[in-house]
């Protein structure tokens, strides 16, 4: 019985209302809540693995242009596989396989 006295002062108390409202107010209904702290978080994570992605495919650019400007086979072999380009002398197949 005391116990459930002693929960019930607790509960009554000004302070502990006042606190409580402030931490539910706080986590829920305030512009900047939990919802919207976790969805940046996650959207921060997808930002940097989106950045991780496009530098290394900046990192590959680099190296095929280099390739392009230095290697006049590198270039050959980039218009016959990029723009099906062909020399008079050849006949061009080109097999697309699903």
């Amino acid at each position: 019985m005391k116990l459930l006295q002693g929960t019930l002062n607790i509960l009554k108390n000004k302070y502990f209302i006042a606190s409580a409202f402030f931490i539910v107010w706080m986590l829920f209904f305030d512009p900047k809540d939990w919802g919207l702290i976790n969805a940046r978080i996650n959207k921060l994570e997808e930002l940097q693995k989106s950045e991780k992605h496009l530098t290394q495919q900046i990192v590959d650019t680099r190296k095929e242009l280099n390739l392009l400007k230095t290697n006049a086979q590198t270039i050959e072999k980039y218009a016959r596989e990029k723009y099906y380009m062909k020399k008079d002398n050849e006949d061009l197949f080109i097999v697309i396989s699903e």
